[in-house]
């Protein structure tokens, strides 16, 4: 089996996808950390194809940095200043081709994730 990695963010609080939220996604190796891309979620809080595709796979540690603040503002959430949640960053490793899907489970004062299927 290939490896690939994929995401998607659900807005707790309204109950629905969030839809336009931008995320980036790093490679961490010692210290040095690589932005790979910066992708944004569609209609179903999804990003359109694998945040990390078959063919650029590698086994390592890995970030997902969520701009969380940015989607809440843009949501109509009350602002507050500074924001409770802006950027939620996520650090985990692949340690085997496989699909790894990395959910986020977002309001605007707390967030969850575990790997999913």
């Amino acid at each position: 089996m290939a490896g690939y990695l994929t995401t998607h963010v659900l807005d707790t609080a309204r109950g629905c996808p969030a839809a336009g939220l931008a995320i980036d996604l790093y490679r961490i190796a010692g210290e040095t950390r690589t932005h790979l891309r910066r992708l944004e979620t569609n209609a179903d809080g999804r990003t359109d194809g694998p945040i990390l595709p078959e063919a650029e796979f590698a086994t390592g540690t890995y970030e997902l940095v969520f701009h969380a603040g940015a989607y809440l503002d843009a949501s109509g959430t009350p602002p507050e200043s500074p924001r409770f949640l802006d950027t939620v960053p996520i650090r985990f490793g692949m340690s085997e081709p496989a699909h790894y899907h990395v959910p986020l489970l977002l309001s605007p004062f707390g967030y969850s994730t575990y790997r999913g299927s």
